[in-house]
This record gives structure tokens, C-alpha cells and sequence, in this order.
């Protein structure tokens, strides 16, 4: 539901010219965010501004990732990026992209360019050159930050595409636990285009967002985020809400529902789990399909662990189910209005330094299938579980 061409090769040679330019610095970025178990590049490459900059000046840090995955699955469906089956098997690049940012005084920036994949369990795999123009195009997140000095310094300032404040899972695949986004990061927005203001103070950040939701190009959203660390930091709790405040239709049934996400995480030793709940509601006033409101009611477990410096091992476990019927309610999560759906992924991971290589098996399970309207799996739209093998291998630079 979350929705030429860049030669991969191409893109790695010019990360590896960037990382022979450069100067290293001993710590590593805060963006692209990413949960784990992957570690980006601590020893990230920059370059000096000029000084006739002024106050502007600093450094500029250019990192990036190239990777590539192939993946098996059961009841290849039909997927509608592409008007074609699945393949039962295939190989693509998850991400030929490169990160520019600088980080410190009070005009700040990142942009990432490249190209992507957005492998999600139970949806249809949609390789990255149809993936990238068909989604967030070739810049997927830019933006600047105006960031607040001396008494102002809680205060920051963001304006153009912006990672979303809603959920538990990042959106490209290196940045998560495993692999595949799950099936409550495919109800959320990815990335919207607007304006987000954040405060910092102690262990308390709060962010509010005005944006276009599901990047519908259409200015009606508001997302905010609070969360607050205690325990030292081994606890965070987070409440993230997010919705369409214009009455009537504007580009799609996700971009006029509300959002809100409940997100404990906590972390201990080589330990990190992080369990979250959502609830998504679909209004009747905006009148896209049958007149009744759909709920979906879903819940998440994400949990990693670091057996060493090389090897980590994550796991997912997750449940939504919607409202309602085919005759009065939409079909929110994609198996049929009223369906429901829970979907289980276990992820190795291997890393040394920045090369990595890592499996995802996950199996999905849906209940309640509209098959009349061929929502299920496989080619006759019937199947009502899949099973999929993806490997991932690649570099953070």
C-alpha cells in the first residue's frame, strides 16, 4: 500500500571516490536512523566548508549504502506497480544511495539520493526501478534544519521531506531489524513533504509535523510525536498520532485516516525489544468507499539481539485485524474489509565492519479473506498464507 534507473554499479563506484576525498570523523551519523542490528559506518568521511560562510560554515558528512537482496516466496500474487504476477523468485538492488548532511551550528541539512526497494511481508515485491519513481523518487528524504543556538538550543526547525513521525519502523531496508517492513509499518506514512518544528529538553522530545500525509501533494496533515527516557536511557516511551484534518476525499483512504501509536522500547545488554501498538480509523466523512467507518486494531514485538561483534539475530511478531464487512466498511489492510492477518519474521544478521549479509524467513497468515474479490495470495487471489525467503548482502559506507 506504501508505495530511469540507477546502475548499482555506478553507485558504488562513486561512494568509493567520496570515501577516498574525504576526511574521517570518530563518530558515527544520526541519520539515516537506523534500529539494529546493522551499525552504520563509524568512522563517516566528511569535507570542510569554506570559511567565507560565516556562521554557515562546518562539515559536510557523505556516507551512503549499496546493497542488494534475492528473495523465494509461496503464492506469487498479483502486483499492481507492476500489472504482473510475482515471480516466485528474484534478485534486485534494495539501495543504491548516497547521504549528505551536515550536523552542527545553526543551518543544518541532509539530503539521500539513490534508488530503493520496499520489501514488506504480504505485499507484492516491487523491484527498485519501479519502486523509486513510483514512490518518493530520487531523493526520498531532503531537507533543511534550522537548529537553535544557546537559550534557543531545544528548538529545531524542519522543512521538506521528512522521514514520518508515525510507527515503530523505519522505511528503507538497512535501517531496521529485519529485512521487510511489517504489516502495521504498511498502513503508516513513510515519508511526507512540510514542516516540523521539535523541542529537546532532558529526556523529554517532543515533534509536531504540518505535511501531506501518505506524500498525497495535498497540505491538510497533521503527526506529532512525544517521547520521554528514563531508567538512564534503557527506557523510552513514545506516543505518535497523525491524521488528515480536511473534510472530504483527498488522494487515498490512508491518507485520510488517523493514526496512533503507542511504543515502548527497551534495552538491556546485547537485548533490545520493543513492543507498540496502533490503531488506525478511517472516517465516513470522507466519503471513499462504502458510508461506514473502518477501524484496524493492530500490534507489534520487535526484538534483537547481539550474540557478538559480528553476529545478531532479530525477530518480529505482529497482528492487525479490521472492522466491519465487504458491504459497509474499506479494505484498510489489503486481505478484504473485515479481514484480518498476523505474520511472524526471524532475521540472522552477520557484519564485519561496514559489509553485512543477512536472511529474513517470514511467514504471513491472513483470516476472514475476501476471495470473492481475489484478496488473498497466489494467482487466483484464493491462498490465505505465504511463506518468503529474502538475503540481503551489502556495504554501509
Amino acid at each position: 500500500m506504501k508505495r530511469h534507473c540507477l546502475k548499482l554499479t555506478v553507485a558504488a563506484a562513486s561512494l568509493m571516490v567520496i570515501a577516498a576525498s574525504g576526511a574521517a570523523y570518530a563518530d558515527a551519523m544520526s541519520n539515516p536512523s537506523m534500529a539494529g542490528p546493522l551499525a552504520a559506518n563509524p568512522s563517516p568521511y566528511s569535507v570542510d566548508l569554506p570559511d567565507w560562510l560565516g556562521t554557515a560554515a562546518g562539515k559536510v558528512y557523505i556516507t551512503g549504502a549499496v546493497t542488494g537482496l534475492a528473495y523465494y516466496e509461496s503464492s506469487p500474487s498479483f502486483n499492481s506497480a507492476s500489472f504482473n504476477f510475482d515471480p516466485a523468485a528474484n534478485v534486485d538492488v534494495s539501495n543504491a544511495q548516497v547521504f549528505l548532511q551536515k550536523t552542527d551550528g545553526w543551518l543544518q541539512f541532509y539530503a539521500q539520493f539513490g534508488m530503493y526497494s520496499l520489501p514488506t511481508v504480504g505485499v507484492p515485491y516491487t523491484k527498485a526501478s519501479v519502486a523509486t519513481p513510483g514512490n518518493f523518487g530520487y531523493m526520498p528524504v531532503g531537507y533543511v534544519k534550522l537548529q537553535g543556538e544557546d537559550s534557543l538550543a531545544a528548538f529545531s526547525l524542519q522543512i521538506g521531506k521528512l522521514p514520518t513521525l508515525i510507527g515503530d519502523e523505519y522505511t528503507f531496508t538497512f535501517e531496521n531489524m529485519n529485512i521487510e517492513r511489517g504489516l502495521l509499518w504498511n498502513l503508516e506514512p513513510a515519508v511526507s513533504r512540510g514542516i516540523q518544528v521539535n523541542y529537546t529538553q532532558g529526556p523529554l522530545t517532543l515533534s509536531l509535523s504540518w505535511n501531506d500525509g501518505t506524500y498525497s501533494d495535498q497540505f491538510g496533515s497533521l503527526s506529532g510525536l512525544a517521547s520521554y527516557a528514563f531508567n538512564g536511557g534503557a527506557d523510552t516511551l513514545a506516543f505518535a498520532a497523525g491524521g488528515n484534518l480536511a473534510s472530504g476525499p483527498h488522494f487515498s483512504a490512508l491518507n485520510n485516516s488517523s493514526y496512533y501509536d503507542l511504543i515502548y522500547t527497551h534495552t538491556s545488554g546485547p537485548w533490545t525489544i520493543s513492543p507498540y501498538v496502533q490503531y488506525v480509523n478511517l472516517p465516513v466523512f470522507t466519503k471513499i468507499g462504502p458510508p461506514d467507518s473502518t477501524q484496524v486494531w493492530g500490534g507489534a514485538l520487535l526484538v534483537s539481539y547481539f550474540i557478538d561483534d559480528n553476529w545478531k539475530m532479530a525477530g518480529r511478531v505482529e497482528y492487525e485485524g479490521s472492522s466491519g464487512n465487504p458491504a459497509t466498511t474499506y479494505n484498510l489492510i489489503g486481505y478484504g474489509a473485515g479481514s484480518n492477518a498476523w505474520s511472524f519474521t526471524v532475521t540472522p544478521t552477520y557484519q564485519w565492519k561496514q559489509w553485512f549479509v543477512r536472511a529474513d524467513a517470514s511467514y504471513v497468515d491472513a483470516g476472514n479473506v475476501d476471495v470473492a474479490d481475489f484478496d488473498g495470495f497466489g494467482h487466483s487471489g484464493t491462498n490465505k498464507d505465504q511463506f518468503r525467503v529474502m538475503l540481503e548482502l551489502g556495504l554501509l559506507q
